[in-house]
């Protein structure tokens, strides 16, 4: 932050709905958000929470909290407000950062006296906002402002930055200090306190900015629709564009037609988002009328993404769509394919700079297995994690032999690119076979009617399980079960076929907009087993 300060003091840093700050403003208010935070109470090691969406409070407080020597613990606005305690408990969070909506607000409020939390500052929207959005917001939207409880455990964003700006530095240890909590997304159990150091956000960084050799220093626009509050977001948007002076189009979330609207008048040069993003973007009635050909590279993460889908975005921008991987514990970039370069279709790329990938044996975690053949991927980096928080047998069992094992089955070609086969939790045994639920979605998504799938194994008495695919279609296209079925017998095993398709008008996502399986497994069991309980009761 203060070298991109140094070197870009008048270029635009955030755009927040049409307000703009300069580089040099935005290193002011993180600077007396330092010292605000300092005052209240924040010294090195201190957790503050930031619940908030993507607006420049959380950019602010973010660089601030790491100034005063604190750590970010970044908690999702999604939360319930048991998911929200259960958090600030294990992570020992004393403040937390929110902004005055009844949205957020009254879930914060209700940890105060019910959790360790001491602390709230709140923010106002309004305050973010250009004129004179910010003088009608308050009365346009009177209904989605909170009453704040404002008492001595409450302090005001603006009260919070007015002052001199002149923190008390902190010496930090880069390889050792925690500059974020950030915890998993819980979808093999209750999630987990990811602690990742200084120096593996800063060498993630690093290695992002590597990946774009032909970005130019302090003149890329970075579109900023993925959630701040998610690794992925946290890292190859926000601190990868403030790394080169880019100037971050903020958006509070993603809304198709306001994004349509958006890219050609803003007109962002890099836009990193997850499949059903370039999904939903290439699909649109518009797409062929609207100018994005200021678009040049995008990174997608957090779900595979389909041959065909990066194949339309790219007709419909005319810049590069490649598919990268990574993971909360590798802060979280461990692999991409090159913006400049070849591209292998469903390959997650060559490992990013200073990464080594790994193969080994599903069996014997300590076997390292030669190209070509399918083990478990584990990553060796700078950006890999410290351990997970108070949890030393999670973080032994996922740290082996200086190793992040991922739980992913891979396999790295001869020319080192690195292919994601699946899930090892998400693999389907039918009888005695493996189904990969990957390989099953990549050959529906061929079928020109199908807009989004995804595949998961079902109860089955005979088999174990089965496979069962959820698809939305495209507007105005019709499919039967049978013909995608028929569409697909060329190319998978009779063990691999749908038993069945269910077709819905929305599929679960999770809070960064990639598609979740969880829900439907869930949905899957209680129907089984109500069905088994049914059948015993008659």
């Amino acid at each position: 932050m203060d070298q991109a300060v140094q070197r870009f003091p008048d270029r635009p840093a955030l755009d927040f709905l049409d307000k703009k700050y300069t580089y040099a403003e935005l290193g002011r208010l993180v600077a007396r958000a330092a010292k605000g935070l300092q005052r209240i109470g924040v010294k090195k090691g201190t957790k503050v929470g930031l619940f908030l969406p993507n607006t420049p409070h959380f950019v602010i407080c973010y660089y601030a909290v790491l100034k005063a020597g604190g750590t970010v613990v970044n908690f999702s606005p999604l939360y319930s407000e048991p998911e929200i305690r259960h958090q600030i408990e294990d992570s020992d969070t004393d403040v937390m950062v929110t902004l005055g909506l009844e949205v957020l607000y009254p879930k914060i409020k209700a940890m105060l006296g019910t959790s360790r939390l001491k602390k709230i500052v709140v923010g106002g929207i309004q305050d973010a906002l250009p004129f004179p959005k910010n003088l009608l917001y308050p009365i346009v939207k009177k209904k989605d402002q909170a009453q704040v409880a404002w008492d001595d455990r409450h302090v005001r964003f603006k009260d919070l930055v007015k002052n001199d700006g002149a923190y008390q530095p902190v010496t930090i240890d880069p390889k050792e200090d925690i500059a974020v909590l950030q915890y998993t997304g819980g979808t093999t159990g209750s999630p987990k306190g990811a602690m990742l150091t200084h120096f593996n956000l800063w060498a993630n960084t690093e290695q992002a900015r590597a990946w774009f050799p032909t970005a130019k220093e302090g003149h890329e626009r970075m579109m900023g629709v993925l959630p701040f509050f998610h690794v992925f977001a946290m890292t190859s948007v926000m601190n990868c564009a403030i790394r080169i002076g880019a100037e971050i189009i903020m958006i509070p979330r993603f809304e198709l037609e306001a994004v349509m609207q958006i890219i050609p008048k803003k007109k962002p040069t890099i836009f990193h988002g997850v499949p059903t993003m370039y999904v939903a973007i290439s699909g649109h009635k518009n797409a062929g009328t609207t100018d994005m050909t200021s678009i040049q590279g995008c990174i997608s993460g957090g779900a595979p993404l389909p041959v065909e889908v990066k194949q339309k975005f790219e007709k419909a921008t005319g810049g590069t769509l490649v598919e990268g991987y990574g993971l909360t514990e590798s802060s979280p970039i461990a692999c991409c394919n090159p913006i400049e370069g070849q591209n292998k279709a469903g390959s997650i790329g060559l490992p990013v700079p200073g990464t080594k990938i790994v193969i080994t044996d599903r069996e014997d975690p300590h076997k390292v297995l030669p190209y070509g053949e399918r083990g478990e991927l584990c990553i060796e980096g700078p950006q890999v994690m410290k351990g997970y928080w108070k949890n030393p047998e999670a973080s032994a069992k996922t740290l082996m032999d200086g190793r992040l094992h991922t739980g992913d089955v891979a396999l790295i070609d001869q020319d080192g690119y690195v292919f994601i086969v699946d899930r090892l939790k998400d693999m389907i045994a039918v009888g005695g076979f493996k189904v990969f639920p990957r390989n099953v979605e990549e050959r529906i998504y061929e079928h020109k009617a199908v807009e989004e799938c995804t595949v998961i194994g079902v109860p089955d008495d005979y088999h174990g399980e089965a496979v069962k695919a959820f698809v939305k279609l495209r507007t105005g296209m019709n499919a039967t079960e049978k013909e995608i079925i028929d569409s697909i017998k060329g190319s998978l095993g009779k063990h691999e076929l749908p038993r069945e398709i269910e077709f819905r008008a929305q599929l679960p996502k999770t809070m960064i907009g990639k598609l979740s399986k969880k829900e439907l497994v869930e949905e899957e069991r209680k129907k089984y087993a109500d069905k088994k309980k049914a059948k015993a009761g008659a």
